[in-house]
């Protein structure tokens, strides 16, 4: 039995030599490379490897990723990725929002307006590195917040950027048929006008708790923790009839981790040491649209 897999290598610094030592990985694991292709822009470039892999090879992924990823060139990283994934009709993406969609922690916007940025920005850090619970460390952020006045999220809402490519990663998927999504440990009251501005399908973060005009320092109902995160995804995947196998997650904290894990592909996107580790591919430039190449859309 064979499987058929592609090796899709991308980086700002993507040179002859960085791909000869990809060609040399797959080599040394028996994978015979049967067609190549190169696309990118200005910013960086793509080569993609048309694999056919035995069954004993494919039974073991993990391996022959880590081996790419530790022979990997500075400035380049590779995926390895399923071609049943990269040639299906309809997929499913699905997005961590802080540090991944935009390029902020809102959390840490939000309490610099109750001067204690350095503070909760340490606790966001430890959650992220999956030091501690994310529900527990979300309470006593959002703690931090109580009195001040809800128009501070109006404020916080025009800091927020995107982060590089991820409009345009979103379009192409749409405007390709697919489905994407967002799921969030941070607020609604931010991420609402974001997923109308990008047509989003589906959305959800926690809620503000607001009264009288302030913040409350608590938020409504149950925590968008990393247990819902993968609950999301496969909810929204089995709405679609979409099959897991067809799915796509980026993420970069530990919060992140099952939902990664449970996608046809997990990408870590400028993402944490132990997330990284074990995710099935990882982007380390600031480009989010390369999940494009990674997905073939």
């Amino acid at each position: 039995m064979t499987l058929n897999l592609a090796a899709v290598s991308y980086g700002t610094n993507l040179t002859p030599e960085s791909l000869e030592d990809v060609r040399k990985v797959l080599a040394g694991a028996g994978v015979a490379v049967s067609s190549e292709s190169h696309a990118g822009d200005e910013r960086f470039g793509v080569y993609t490897a048309a694999l056919t892999v035995g069954a004993e090879t494919a039974a073991d992924l993990a391996t022959m990723r880590r081996q790419v990823t530790e022979a990997a060139s500075a400035g380049v990283d590779t995926a390895i990725v399923p071609e049943g994934l990269r040639q299906a009709s309809r997929k499913l993406l699905i997005m961590d929002v802080d540090s991944t969609l935009i390029q902020q922690e809102v959390i840490e916007l939000l309490a610099a307006h109750a001067g204690k940025r350095e503070e909760v920005a340490a606790v966001t850090e430890a959650a992220m590195r999956g030091e501690l619970d994310f529900a527990q460390s979300l309470h006593a952020r959002v703690a931090v917040l109580a009195g001040l006045p809800a128009d501070v999220v109006d404020s916080v809402r025009k800091e927020v950027r995107l982060s590089l490519g991820a409009a345009e990663l979103v379009a192409a998927f749409k405007e390709a048929g697919h489905v994407v999504a967002v799921v969030s440990g941070g607020f609604n009251q931010i991420l609402g006008p974001i997923a109308d501005e990008l047509r989003l399908d589906y959305w959800i973060a926690n809620e503000l708790e607001i009264v009288d005009g302030a913040l409350t320092g608590k938020v409504l109902g149950p925590v968008i923790d990393r247990a819902a995160k993968e609950k999301y995804l496969r909810e929204w995947a089995a709405a679609e009839a979409i099959g897991m196998e067809h799915t796509i997650a980026v993420g970069d904290g530990a919060n992140d981790l099952d939902m990664l894990g449970a996608a046809g592909i997990g990408v870590a996107y400028n993402a944490k040491p132990a997330v990284r580790a074990v995710a099935d591919a990882v982007i380390t430039m600031p480009y989010l649209d390369a999940v494009r190449h990674i997905a073939n859309v």
